[in-house]
């Protein structure tokens, strides 16, 4: 049974629970991740969440999103995600927002997350896992960035706050700066 760390206000870690019960009306705050994969030309891969998920089915979203196990290293479940998801073996993801967190709301499913997000850079095509994705498009970041801000891109809640936070560090995303991992919520880094 998957499992999520559950945290207090201040990122520590105050408990777990199985992931098949921890969403509903009133999901309590927990650690998750989101991630960017970008080729060398600065496209990013984008995703389209299974139709049957329970949270946000059918949604565009970023490349991979997910939760780390109880004492599992974020950049680690990062890496176990992208190859779970989209069949992709990925070198060591980089840090951008260690301190980003999302509350949405989907048809009376919420997300409570500290979602610390990530960089992964690879050429590699994805071959997408149907248990958690519907299909995938791979698309210039620049335009990306501007139709979501613009409004003209749909994309899932969650994706729409990062990539208004992801701007902010430069127009190329092959050049943002690595964030500090002492920025990490305490339970995301239990190696720290």
């Amino acid at each position: 049974m998957e499992q999520v760390v559950l945290l207090a206000e201040d990122g520590s870690a105050i408990g777990v629970e199985d992931k098949a019960v921890v969403h509903h009306a009133d999901t309590p705050l927990h650690l998750a991740f989101s991630s960017y994969v970008f080729d060398s030309d600065g496209n990013t891969v984008l995703t389209r969440r299974a139709l049957h998920k329970k949270t946000f089915p059918g949604l565009w979203t970023n490349t991979c999103c997910g939760h780390p196990a109880p004492g599992e290293d974020i950049a680690q479940a990062v890496v176990r995600r992208l190859r779970d998801e989209l069949g992709m073996a990925v070198s060591e993801p980089e840090l951008l927002l260690p301190a980003f967190r999302y509350r949405a709301e989907m048809d009376g499913v919420v997300e409570n997350e500290m979602c610390p997000v990530f960089r992964v850079l690879t050429d590699d095509d994805p071959t997408p896992n149907p248990d958690e994705v519907d299909s995938t498009e791979r698309v210039a970041w620049t335009k990306f960035a501007s139709d979501v801000l613009d409004g003209t891109r749909e994309i899932s809640p969650w994706s729409r706050l990062q990539v208004a936070e992801l701007v902010k560090l430069g127009p190329d995303p092959l050049d943002w700066p690595v964030a500090d991992r002492a920025g990490l919520p305490e339970a995301a880094s239990p190696l720290r």
